[in-house]
């Protein structure tokens, strides 16, 4: 049996997401920028350029921090022919628009020297017609030396005709990505040395873009044996959006986005609030409403599917660039976002906030639609409720270990509650949510540790902030009785106690 390694620090993080073309820019550079960018209020578009560089998020490590964010976790920053750098060009060279190698320098030195973690998206199942091992083959055909770097069916190659077939494997068919083979070992031993480039630069992981889809046998394995070679704590974290059992035995990543995690949690806080033309076309399976009961079995077969050392490893999340965002799928009902953020950071793995998300930024699609520029220039439409409660909830889990290490068990559930507990080294917290807009009481079955106690503290929300609903019994809840725990829960609130 492999033993199952991850790294320690993920399990503390708490991460943030950025595309960054769109979350700021410098005006150190502003001046070297090509003129032709959309105008950074104007609304976003699908091929568009707002130009948003690293010195820009540099420049903002104040309020990532002041978050209580600890790790960021990049789209793709390698120069690259889309707004969203996912048609790599060039994977040693971070996007001139950007600001080049030396922008990156300046932003992960400081992220550092703040204790801050860095991780980057690794596309390396496709890339774009003018990476180079490509364009020779556009230029050459058959005489070219890269012929067997990609899937070629025939010639001539029909790479911008669309009115003929491209000629060559693409992903999904965009004949703007051409597939990489994979399976041929120059190609291979090229994406384990771009890894490995990156990580002795001093990145702390890599975000592996549908890794699902390079199916070689053996590559994921030697991809995580060649970069815990470099650095045993680097993240390897797979964009997977369902059961991933054959990635997370140890030998392969650290965790994957837990899109499962995301799907049942949303079904759950909103409940029929859900936009069905918001989630269409994902990879949800589907996301629709949840009752209390089956949210509690889907968590319990949720943790079951991965050794436990991954479970704290996964990255959860509500949103991300490739939805709507969390606000707008639930139909622009704060609440059941507050409450799907209050159940992403109570439970096991390192939640991940998407840029945005904090002031309560809005964004549907097409995904585009869900990258806007962030308002920097008009803090006047923040949602100073929504930043005050995600900086809320970012310091309840990092104060508490039980939150960020500890095991985790569903305690009841109704139609519209949930408890469970999260314990680890004698610290036991329980987390209560309800749903539904009238008051719940609920009875919650307690074992032999509560029994020591009479009673039991809320830690969340703390007195004097109370950002929706509100906790009957303010500061402290009713007593421990026969071995049940009552708890009446105001309308669509949700609170973390303790025993006392």
């Amino acid at each position: 049996m492999i033993s199952v390694q991850t790294p320690d620090w993920v399990k503390d993080a708490v991460f943030y997401q950025i595309f960054p073309d769109r979350f700021a820019y410098s005006e150190t550079l502003r001046a070297s920028k090509p003129s032709h960018l959309e105008a950074w209020d104007a609304p976003v578009t699908a091929y568009g350029y707002k130009g948003g560089d690293l010195l820009g998020v540099a420049e903002h490590l104040d309020h990532i921090q002041g978050l209580g964010a600890t790790a960021v976790y990049f789209c793709p920053i390698f120069q690259a022919t889309a707004n969203h750098r996912y048609h790599t060009h060039d994977y040693y060279v971070v996007d001139p628009l950007l600001g080049g190698n030396a922008a990156f320098r300046k932003l992960l030195d400081e992220a550092h020297r703040r204790g801050m973690r860095v991780v980057l998206d690794g596309v390396f199942n496709h890339v774009s017609r003018g990476f180079f091992y490509f364009n020779d083959i556009l230029e050459n055909e058959r005489s070219s030396p890269y012929l067997d770097w990609f899937s070629v069916q025939s010639f001539p190659l029909n790479a911008y005709d669309e009115s003929r077939p491209p000629g060559y494997a693409a992903w999904w068919g965009l004949r703007q990505l051409p597939r990489l083979n994979t399976a041929n070992a120059g190609v291979r031993e090229y994406i384990m040395k771009i890894a490995e480039y990156w990580l002795r630069q001093g990145i702390d992981g890599w975000r592996l873009d549908v890794p699902q889809e390079i199916t070689a046998p053996g590559f994921w394995e030697e991809f995580r044996t060649r970069v815990k070679a470099i650095n045993r704590e680097a993240y390897l974290v797979g964009e997977i959006w369902n059961e991933a059992t054959a990635f997370l035995q140890g030998d392969r990543f650290d965790g994957v986005m837990n899109y499962l995690f995301t799907a049942a949690t949303l079904g759950f806080a909103a409940g029929d609030r859900i936009v069905p033309a918001m989630v269409e076309g994902r990879g949800y399976n589907p996301l629709e409403p949840m009752p209390g009961g089956a949210y509690a079995d889907r968590l319990n077969w949720l943790l079951g599917l991965y050794p436990w050392e991954i479970q704290l490893t996964q990255l959860n999340l509500l949103d991300s660039h490739d939805t709507a965002r969390a606000i707008s799928i639930c139909g622009g009902d704060a609440a059941s976002v507050h409450l799907a953020t209050l159940l992403m950071m109570t439970f096991p793995g390192a939640p991940c906030i998407f840029a945005g998300d904090e002031i309560g930024q809005a964004g549907g699609l097409p995904d585009y639609d869900t990258r806007r520029a962030f308002p920097w220039d008009r803090p006047e439409t923040w949602h100073q409720d929504v930043l005050a409660y995600h900086r809320e909830m970012v310091a309840l889990r990092r104060a508490h270990r039980p939150l960020r290490r500890g095991t985790f068990q569903s305690l009841c559930a109704t139609d519209d509650t949930i408890v469970f507990e999260r314990r680890f080294s004698g610290e036991v917290l329980i987390v209560a949510a309800n749903r539904a807009g009238t008051a719940q009481r609920v009875e919650v079955p307690v074992n032999d540790l509560y029994l020591s106690a009479s009673s039991v503290e809320v830690v969340y929300p703390r007195p004097g902030f109370v950002p929706w609903g509100q906790f009957e019994g303010g500061s402290s809840a009713g007593r421990i009785v026969g071995g049940k725990l009552a708890l009446n829960l105001a309308p669509r609130s949700g609170v973390v106690l303790r025993a006392a």
